[in-house]
């Protein structure tokens, strides 16, 4: 009886150690599955993980140039305020010359346009002068040309033309000319087949210009 309770308790303490080592099996299996499980999802978040990354690194390069230089600005030195009133005073020197060049220039025009005005009030006034030499030169008779005081109304006369030469001031060409409005006063019209249509006959006055505008028109009688 003993000799199996014996055997029965060995079979018992075999059959319990052989119960174990097939739990333990199935334990290891167990944890191997959730291991290889777990391996797939972590291979899973990394891609994740990396997109993330690269889409950091995009936003990152996409910043428009822009807001760099706008936060750059924030850096910035400040200007100096004396440099600024340097500036200031500098644009303002600047003006003011470019107004007096301005008004250098308008004011040598106008001087210019008043000389103009003096100098050809002044050869009016000394035309009649002339007329009266031309006229009494005119009346001498070829006898008298030599006469000390033909002479020298002659000389004078002369003298004032080389005067007038001088300064700019000629005689205007008018007989055997075409008529021309701009420079010819006509006070007469005669019928002369000899002359073409609107041809100047005779000068009755002399006319002049002073550099290139008219002083006096000639006083001209025109043919046909």
């Amino acid at each position: 009886m003993k000799d199996e309770e014996l055997k029965k308790e060995d079979e018992a303490l075999k059959a319990e150690q052989a119960g174990g080592k097939d739990q333990a099996s199935e334990t290891g299996e167990a944890k191997e599955t959730e291991a290889s499980n777990d391996i797939p999802e972590t291979q899973e978040g990394t891609p994740d993980e990396t997109e993330e990354t690269e889409e950091t690194e995009e936003s990152t390069e996409q910043v428009p140039a822009g807001e760099k230089e706008e936060k750059k600005g924030f850096f910035k030195k400040k200007k100096d305020p004396r440099d600024e009133k340097i500036e200031e005073l500098t644009d303002r020197v600047k003006r003011q010359m470019a107004e007096f060049e301005n008004f250098r220039k308008r004011t040598d025009k106008e001087k210019s346009a008043m000389y103009e005005m003096g100098a050809k009030d002044i050869i009016e006034r000394i035309l009649p002068v002339i007329d009266n030499f031309e006229r009494g030169l005119a009346v001498i008779p070829e006898d008298k040309k030599e006469d000390p005081i033909a002479e020298g109304m002659e000389k004078i006369y002369k003298q004032i033309q080389k005067v007038f030469e001088e300064a700019g001031v000629k005689p205007i060409e008018a007989a055997g000319k075409e008529f021309d409005p701009n420079f010819h006063n006509a006070v007469m019209h005669v019928e002369d087949e000899s002359l073409g249509e609107n041809i100047v006959a005779e000068e009755l006055q002399k006319g002049y210009m002073y550099r290139d505008s008219v002083v006096r028109h000639s006083m001209v009688k025109v043919a046909n």
